[in-house]
């Protein structure tokens, strides 16, 4: 199959890589060229433009990082004009699910297929081929592009188009409150006297159980807050969950206040920080002489 892959930083260059692997032919693009350049040691093709990476594909994979990028690189810089009809875009990006919508509408027009499939996993799920994946968009579209994501992981059909979308937000929301649950969790039991590592270690395999608790709850412990998810895109997703939320009518009292505290993070200069590192937020507002360094 000949895919062209756009966008190959943190989660895009081993999803491409596991399509190589595959056997796939992969042409691949991104907007800092060394990070699309990485790839051709194991095979990818790198393309000039974006357009270019998309003449003669059968799937186009866009992993970029917002809406506008997507429609910027489909509808702007010639993607979608350059594909034939028939062919299929693939959105592993985190967009706003009216975006997706919009994006399938006018694909459709043009006789492409269109499936928001965000993803769920991280790098390491990446890497492994573990992610969740949500798609949304016509069941036939989503059967026919099937055995191409079972490399990177489990599909999912979740609903019509910016289905997918809607589900990833309301993923990235259960993160993020999970993300603040098991900060604070590490702050009041070093405030009890007790040892981080082994509260962790102690309630692993019970109700408290969570990849949230496992991978990121070791960050914490660690303190290794390079970042795997940047808080700027957990904020920006959040940004969307509030804004779907306004448009249901809904009051999500756990996500407004994790929504602010991401807001708060995010402007004391903590964009690129992991958002594992909201732990040093919480810290910050409680600063006990010894919650820095207590495990």
């Amino acid at each position: 199959m000949n895919i062209a892959f756009l966008g190959t930083g943190l989660m895009g260059a081993p999803m491409a890589r596991r399509l190589l692997a595959a056997g796939h032919r992969v042409t691949v693009w991104n907007r800092a060229a060394e990070k699309a350049e990485a790839l051709a040691a194991v095979g990818a093709v790198v393309a000039p433009d974006p357009a270019q990476a998309a003449r003669g594909a059968s799937i186009v994979f866009t992993m970029l990082s917002d809406g506008a990028a997507v429609a910027d690189v489909l509808f702007i810089r010639g993607v979608a004009e350059a594909m034939a009809p028939g062919a299929v875009v693939i959105d592993t990006s985190s967009i706003a699910p009216h975006m997706a919508r919009d994006h399938a509408q006018r694909l459709e027009g043009l006789g492409i297929g269109h499936v928001d499939c965000p993803v769920s996993g991280g790098v390491v799920g990446a890497q492994n081929g573990t992610l969740a994946l949500m798609a949304g968009g016509r069941a036939d579209v989503v059967e026919k592009v099937a055995d191409i994501l079972a490399p990177l992981g489990r599909l999912t059909h979740v609903g019509p188009s910016g289905a997918g979308q809607v589900c990833k937000l309301a993923n990235q929301q259960i993160v993020a409150i999970t993300i603040g649950a098991v900060a604070e969790a590490m702050m009041l039991v070093s405030a009890g006297g007790a040892d981080r590592a082994k509260f962790r270690e102690a309630i692993r395999g019970g109700f408290a159980e969570s990849r949230i608790l496992d991978l990121h709850g070791g960050r914490m412990i660690d303190r290794d807050f390079a970042p795997g998810g940047p808080a700027r895109l957990q904020l920006k997703d959040l940004e969307a969950v509030a804004d779907l939320a306004r448009t249901a009518g809904l009051s999500l009292p756990s996500t407004e206040n994790i929504h602010a505290a991401f807001r708060d993070f995010v402007a004391t200069g903590h964009g690129e920080t992991d958002h594992s590192g909201l732990l040093m937020h919480l810290e910050a507002m409680n600063p006990a002489p010894d919650s820095k360094e207590t495990r």
